[in-house]
């Protein structure tokens, strides 16, 4: 029982540290999840490792961008101590790793080492796990391919992207008015016209925030809350949107931009409340957009994602080797 409580413990810990990292970023202005890409060092999408080429994704990803400008790394891979090591390189002397997570669950067992029971069913107890990682530029004698990402500002080589994973969702998508939303009561989308955006390319940062709406219907990731505007869990939501259109805007090759700012009260309000929201918020923001990435032929949507849902392949291949 005394291991099960510090597991418990050193979760509720990386909960509070990751949390409060976060809420000191976004009352300085920042938003984690909207970096300067264009500052000409690291190359847009997600982190992947390096080795497996799985994205990582939910916490992670903030986690990785996080440091990634911190430091100003160049490489979008991470690799354990150890996978460097297979990989027949060496992370350099003196190199600090950045803490990543994922989660998992263990049954308790009670004094008599049955399993603690609830109804029928043993009960199971949620926690994190952490382990390290070191970016590329941190580690030699490591080649590996570059990950499959585009390193373009060119909006005639990103338009067409968006617009074949816009397409292939099959979304409804009704362009008018001065207004962008998401109706789940027809599951529709509202856009404005394209012509009325100054830089084309935000009509597509736009459709990708409604699209990030639109997976949540209840036909699909069942996601959306049930209360309207101004409520806590429509604030949710909304995080939820920004932070996925802002992963599927790196993905596609677009720099992520900020749609909701007025919307940082109510976030800041949630996270103070809870500890793990941003975990659950940035989870969801994940399952959206590899929901949605989903629907790119191979070639064009890059490898599986990394969850910290539960335990991937990539995940047992780190295990091993961590």
């Amino acid at each position: 029982m005394e291991n099960q409580h510090k597991v418990q413990r050193f979760g509720s810990t990386l909960y509070a540290e990751v949390t409060d990292r976060i809420i000191a970023e976004l009352e300085a202005g920042t938003l984690p999840w909207v970096k300067p890409w264009d500052d000409g060092r690291a190359t847009l999408g997600l982190p992947r490792n390096a080795g497996t080429r799985r994205r990582y994704s939910g916490i992670n990803i903030l986690i990785l961008w996080s440091t990634l400008f911190e430091r100003g790394y160049q490489s979008q891979g991470w690799l354990t101590y150890r996978q460097a090591v297979a990989l027949g390189g060496h992370v350099r002397k003196g190199e600090q790793g950045t803490t990543v997570c994922y989660a998992d669950k263990f049954t308790p067992k009670a004094k008599d080492g049955e399993s603690v029971k609830e109804g029928d069913e043993a009960r199971q107890v949620a926690f994190l796990k952490r382990f390290t990682v070191f970016n590329l530029d941190q580690i030699e004698g490591v080649e590996v391919e570059p990950a499959p990402t585009i390193g373009t500002n060119n909006e005639a080589v990103l338009i067409p992207r968006a617009q074949a994973l816009i397409d292939a969702t099959g979304a409804e998508i009704r362009i008018g008015g001065s207004d962008a939303y998401y109706a789940p009561a027809t599951d529709h989308i509202c856009v404005p016209p394209p012509e009325v955006y100054y830089e084309p390319i935000n009509w597509y940062r736009t459709v990708l925030h409604e699209l990030t709406h639109f997976s949540g219907h209840r036909s699909r990731l069942d996601r959306l809350p049930k209360t309207g505007f101004g409520s806590p869990d429509y604030a949710r939501e909304e995080l939820i949107a920004e932070m996925g259109s802002a992963f599927l805007c790196a993905e596609l090759g677009i720099v992520p931009t900020v749609r909701h700012s007025d919307y940082l009260g109510s976030w800041l309000s949630v996270l103070r409340e809870d500890a793990r929201a941003i975990f659950r918020a940035a989870s969801q923001a994940s399952k959206a957009a590899d929901f949605l990435l989903g629907f790119l032929p191979p070639a064009q949507s890059g490898e599986e994602a990394m969850t910290i849902e539960g335990r991937s392949s990539s995940d047992t291949w780190l295990r091993r080797t961590a």
